[in-house]
C-alpha cells in the first residue's frame, strides 16, 4: 500500500459504515476500480477497529447506563429500560453470528462480484424507500418487543450478502416495524457494536493464522482516519436524518448499482 491508498480506504470505511450505502461494497469496489492491491488482513482489522472506536465513543454514556442496568437485572430479575435494550442489541446480534460463521467461505468468494454488488445496493435501496414511505411509525428503540428485536436480528443477517449494508438492512427492518428514523438509526448503530468485535475477532484469527507483515504507520492512521470520519458520520447522520429521510441514500444506492451494471456487465 502507498499513503494516498491508506487515507482513501479509511475514509471510504468511516464514512460508508454507518451510512446504509453499504461499506463492505465500497471496500471491495475501491480496488477493483483502482487496481489496487488487496490491502491485507492487518489493515482491514484496523479500519473495523476505528469504526468500533467512533460507535462505542459516540454511545458512551448509553452503553454505561445499557450496562450497568443490564448487569442489575441479572441480580434482580426485573429489566428497566436500559437493561431491555441490551438485552436486544445482545440476541439481536445472535441471528448474524451464526449466519456469519455458516456462510463466511460462500460470502468471501461467490459473492464478491460487482454484480452481485449492484443487486445487493440496487434491490435493497428499493426496499429501504418502501419501508421509510410506508411503514415507518414512531416508537422508539425503547418501545421494541421482543418480535421486533427478532425481525431486526434475522434482518441484519441478510446484510452478509455484499452490497445489502448493514446499517440499512437493519434500519428497514426498524422501520417496517414501526420505529421511526432516529430510533431506527440509533438501534442500527448499537447493534453494530457486537458485529463489529466479532469481525475484528474473525479478522485477529485469520491474521494469526496467515501471518503477514504489519505496517504499524499505516495501521495507525487507518485507525485514525477511520475513526474520526465515523464519528462524523454517525453525528451529522443523527442530526439530520429526521430531515433529509432516506431518500437521498436510496437514489445514491440506485445510480451506484446502474453504473456498476454498466461498467462489468
Amino acid at each position: 500500500m502507498d499513503w494516498l491508498q491508506v487515507v482513501i480506504l479509511a475514509l471510504v470505511q468511516g464514512i460508508t459504515e454507518f451510512l446504509p450505502v453499504s461499506s463492505s461494497a465500497h471496500l471491495i469496489l475501491v480496488p477493483v476500480l483502482t487496481n489496487w492491491q488487496d490491502q491485507g488482513l492487518a489493515f482491514d482489522v484496523a479500519l473495523h477497529l476505528g469504526s468500533l472506536l467512533a460507535v462505542v465513543l459516540y454511545f458512551r454514556r448509553d452503553l454505561t447506563a445499557m450496562t450497568i442496568s443490564w448487569g442489575r437485572s441479572l441480580r434482580t430479575r426485573r429489566p428497566d429500560a436500559d437493561a431491555r435494550l441490551a438485552w436486544a442489541v445482545l440476541l439481536g446480534t445472535i441471528p448474524v453470528g451464526l449466519a456469519g460463521l455458516a456462510f463466511k467461505d460462500t460470502i468471501e468468494t461467490v459473492l464478491r462480484s460487482p454484480l452481485y454488488l449492484a443487486a445487493g445496493l440496487i434491490v435493497f435501496g428499493v426496499v429501504l424507500a418502501w419501508a421509510d414511505l410506508r411503514h415507518r411509525g414512531s416508537r422508539t428503540e425503547h418501545q421494541m418487543t421482543w418480535k421486533d428485536v427478532l425481525v431486526i436480528g434475522c434482518a441484519q443477517a441478510v446484510a452478509l450478502f455484499p452490497g445489502t449494508s448493514r446499517s440499512g438492512i437493519t434500519i428497514t427492518a426498524a422501520l417496517f416495524m414501526g420505529m421511526n428514523r432516529e430510533a431506527a438509526s440509533r438501534f442500527s448503530f448499537l447493534l453494530s457494536i457486537p458485529v463489529i468485535v466479532l469481525a475484528c475477532g474473525l479478522l485477529i484469527k485469520d491474521l494469526i493464522e496467515t501471518p503477514e507483515p504489519i505496517q504499524w504507520g499505516f495501521m495507525a492512521v487507518g485507525v485514525l482516519l477511520s475513526g474520526v470520519s465515523a464519528y462524523l458520520c454517525i453525528h451529522y447522520f443523527l442530526a439530520f436524518i429526521k430531515h433529509i429521510g432516506m431518500m437521498p441514500f436510496v437514489a445514491y444506492r440506485i445510480v451506484l448499482g446502474i453504473i456498476l451494471i454498466g461498467i462489468f456487465a
